[in-house]
């Protein structure tokens, strides 16, 4: 497969899974800002651009993370790389350059989006319609994964867009953790701020439902961090995410002589350090650092895979 070509899936599949991303952290930050405890409703939209890691973007055109400028960064903006609009953009974008590579339900599902976007009326991110527009967005995400998994042949073209939505994720995950990594430290005691945002981080991931059926008991620190790091059952952990980015760049390895480069090396580094840790461990070598290792190894991973196999152009 030409590097281009690659190129364009993968972002593709990078760009879709991070505007469903950003509609998820949204929904919970909207709820957590109500709250506003322990952290000021100020503190709680400046943890969800961290968390997406636009702050310095936002705060080079915005004096101070309040509400109305944060949801219109993350949303409307196009100066945004990381905000909806912009994924919208270069999802589109990246589609069309690739649009034989595609399956017809995924270009539809990608397209459709495009033009409805384009169609809203800037009010949909203001007041009560806010939540309406992002579950509109993580449908819409939903609809292109679920037709990516539906109806592609399990090829080269597969394995680059699946490649580009876990790596996605797993950054997604990380970053949601860290950005409240305080509130998962026990030894001071928890309150209800805690339990809120031990919530928040879950609803962010769309996890709390499986954080009950998995455990059948209340919230529990450790518990949380065990789910979204080590528990293979969840698609967004961060082990379910390295275990299929390993598999999948081997996968491109076989089928393309059999070359492999240092992002080889690095997921199956990453995949056996969520595999082979103990939430125990996690918690005692002190979970910010273990998290923010982590995102900067799949920073590192990213840029490997773009030396390797693709052109290295987008962001």
């Amino acid at each position: 497969m030409l590097s281009r070509t690659a190129d364009c899936l993968f972002w593709l599949g990078r760009y879709s899974e991070r505007a469903g991303n950003v509609a998820r952290g949204l929904a919970a930050t909207l709820r957590m800002a109500m709250l506003a405890q322990p952290l000021s409703a100020e503190d709680e939209w400046r943890s969800l651009l961290i968390a997406t890691g636009s702050e310095p973007g936002f705060l080079a055109k915005h004096p101070a993370p309040t509400a109305e400028a944060v949801i219109h960064w993350l949303t409307l903006d196009l100066d945004n790389p990381s905000g909806i609009a912009a994924c919208v953009e270069a999802g589109r974008r990246n589609a069309r350059t690739v649009r034989t590579a595609l399956t017809v339900d995924m270009w539809e599902a990608i397209n459709d989006t495009w033009i409805e976007f384009r169609r809203l009326d800037p009010s949909v991110t203001k007041g009560d319609r806010l939540p309406g527009f992002l579950d509109w967005v993580k449908s819409r995400t939903l609809l292109f994964n679920g037709a990516a998994t539906d109806t592609m042949l399990r090829d080269d073209a597969w394995r680059f867009v699946h490649l580009g939505t876990m790596l996605e994720r797993a950054d997604n995950t990380a970053r949601l953790l860290d950005v409240r990594h305080a509130a998962f430290d026990a030894s001071g005691g928890a309150d209800a701020s805690h339990y809120a945002q031990w919530q928040a981080v879950l609803r962010s991931v769309s996890a709390l439902r499986a954080y009950q059926h998995v455990f059948h008991a209340r919230l529990q620190p450790q518990l949380v961090v065990e789910l979204l790091l080590l528990r293979k059952e969840l698609p967004r952990s961060l082990l379910a995410c390295y275990r299929s980015v390993e598999s999948v760049l081997d996968a491109i390895a076989d089928n393309n002589g059999g070359t492999r480069g240092a992002c080889h090396s690095l997921a199956a580094q990453l995949h056996a350090s969520m595999r082979d840790t103990e939430t125990t461990d996690i918690l005692e070598q002190g979970l910010h650092g273990f998290l923010t290792g982590t995102i900067d190894r799949n920073i590192e991973l990213g840029q490997q895979i773009g030396l390797l196999y693709l052109n290295g152009r987008q962001p």
